[in-house]
């Protein structure tokens, strides 16, 4: 009695899955279809993805051998596009070329460039972090102490690898500017921080030392 039982539950059980598959066999369809589809479609996205990523560095050797070799036509717009596309590795170095080389020397250009880096490019934490103090670096020879402070605020508010180097570039910017009493503060900022660069540490004490001693 079991037995049977137990036959017409699984014969039961077996007809409603396959009553099931025929009743939406036209959703099942479409579902595996669109999985297929997202699949597919994911492998031709990192493909292109991938080829994109190679022309970019093709086109980033191919404006700084120009400019090396001494033609340096069109290599100050094809930087900048490559700045504009966005990219995680080459934007910020087409950037860097662009500063290190003086082929831009209007600083509301440069400036506008590294925005478009730090707010519009997908960048990791830390790596979006070291391109603000970049910003902050090419900006100390001429810029305000409050504009200053803004551009390295979201490094300084954090606990960043980059927090030492930001207050280190603080206490510079006032010691250069003979404000002693301000730059002994990041200076001594540096020394209490748990994560201080080692180095960036080493110059602080230094600096305290012999130039805060009395």
């Amino acid at each position: 009695m079991d037995e049977d039982i137990v036959i017409i539950n699984t014969n039961t059980r077996t007809e409603k899955i396959k009553n099931f598959f025929i009743n939406n066999k036209k959703k099942l369809i479409i579902v595996i279809s669109v999985i297929i589809l997202i699949i597919f479609g994911f492998f031709i996205y990192e493909d292109l993805k991938k080829k994109n990523r190679i022309e970019l560095a093709n086109r980033y050797n191919f404006a700084t051998i120009n400019f090396i070799s001494g033609d340096k036509t069109k290599v100050e717009n094809e930087l900048i596009e490559i700045v504009n596309k966005r990219d995680r590795a080459y934007s910020p170095l087409a950037l860097y070329f662009l500063i290190d080389n003086n082929i831009i020397i209007e600083n509301n250009r440069i400036n506008e460039l590294f925005d478009i880096i730090i707010n519009e490019t997908s960048l990791e934490k830390e790596i979006k972090n070291l391109v603000i103090f970049k910003k902050a670096l090419f900006n100390s020879d001429f810029e305000t102490e409050n504009n200053l402070i803004q551009i390295l605020n979201p490094i300084i508010n954090s606990d960043s690898i980059w927090k030492s180097h930001a207050l280190y570039l603080m206490g510079e910017y006032f010691y250069f500017k003979n404000e002693k009493k301000k730059s002994n503060e990041f200076f001594n900022q540096i020394i209490v921080l748990e994560n201080s660069n080692p180095n960036i540490k080493l110059e602080a004490k230094k600096r305290l030392n012999s130039d805060f001693s009395e």
